[in-house]
């Protein structure tokens, strides 16, 4: 039987054909075919193949699964090995993808967590029943026909609270799991981090544009005719256009994208719940004093500061603004 290699950026790497006995499995389990490098397939009973892992959305390295076909070969099975790169799915497809399985990640550790809670309780109820048998401070009576039952008793109080204690950890654990999952389109999609996003990506972009008319980038340079650039830069523009979608719908619910043109110096920028007076104004970002001096204070000035250093304030960390005027106005209004 014919193994086949495959990969395309759709599907990932995977390997069918392989059976049981046939030599096949101790390639496969290598720790060196996988993303990292350190790691070997797995078989999917799910896919009915072997698969790497983190082998989907990605490009492959070809000679690392050339090297996969020939070990194979060398064992005596028939190979072959199709590669695909330009079969993808677009980011958004990736993205619902993710948000879909971390929903089923939380649906699943729920109910995880229900059954841990259930083992705790019925093992904290058997466990008292027993204790509700023997009277309140009464001894082991030592060599009474009672002493071994009396024992046993005790030993079984004590393993079923120790396995109550173990299921209600195995609760809370599940229950942090299914929290997170929940969290998980809100955790990506917030704004402030979704700009940091744009950010970098941006200039991903423009490396690849420099790479691609032949000029160097991030320290080095790459062949402009690598058929690897244009997929890349049809990558990184469908992560831009997607974040910035979310970004308009943030600003549609509210959310201010803060900029260099909304501060002049002397104004009061709100960062971690705290005012602080702007001493400059940045590309990127404002200048304000050093954040330890807000400790205990809600207003911090430019001057009177028990630290003379500086820091500054990305514009996508910023929470609110107010001008020299309208501080003073709320200040005088809360002394009031």
């Amino acid at each position: 039987m014919t193994i086949k290699i495959t990969h395309s950026r759709r599907e990932g790497t995977l390997i069918r054909g392989a059976v049981r006995g046939d030599g096949s499995a101790d390639v496969l389990k290598l720790r060196q075919w996988g993303a990292t490098l350190r790691q070997g397939a797995k078989w999917s009973r799910t896919l009915g193949c072997w698969y790497l892992p983190f082998s989907r959305d990605k490009a492959t390295y070809k000679p690392n699964l050339e090297q996969l076909a020939a070990l194979l070969h060398g064992k005596g099975l028939e190979v072959t090995l199709t590669i695909d790169e330009d079969d993808r799915r677009t980011f958004t497809e990736q993205e619902e993808d993710r948000i879909e399985r971390a929903a089923d990640r939380a649906e699943r550790f729920d109910g995880y967590a229900d059954n841990a809670a259930s083992r705790s309780q019925a093992a904290y109820e058997g466990a008292h029943r027993i204790a509700d048998r023997i009277p309140f401070g009464q001894p082991t009576q030592r060599e009474h026909h009672s002493t071994r039952r009396t024992e046993r008793d005790r030993e079984r109080i004590h393993s079923g609270m120790d396995r109550s204690i173990r299921e209600g950890d195995k609760a809370s654990y599940w229950s942090d799991r299914t929290r997170a999952a929940e969290a998980y389109e809100t955790f990506r999609k917030n704004p402030g981090r979704t700009l940091r996003r744009i950010a970098t990506l941006g200039a991903d972009l423009r490396a690849v544009e420099k790479w691609q008319r032949g000029e160097s980038a991030k320290g080095f340079a790459r062949n402009p005719d690598d058929p690897e650039l244009p997929r890349m830069h049809q990558d990184l523009t469908e992560q831009i256009e997607f974040w910035q979608k979310v970004i308009e719908e943030a600003e549609k619910k509210g959310y201010k994208v803060w900029s260099k043109a909304d501060f002049s110096k002397g104004d009061f920028v709100l960062n971690r719940g705290r005012w602080f007076e702007v001493l400059r104004v940045n590309a990127k970002s404002v200048t304000i004093p050093h954040i330890h001096n807000g400790i205990g204070q809600k207003v911090v000035r430019a001057e009177g500061n028990r630290l003379d250093w500086t820091w500054k304030v990305p514009y996508d960390e910023v929470s609110g603004r107010k001008s020299a005027l309208e501080m003073a106005q709320h200040l005088e209004q809360s002394a009031a």
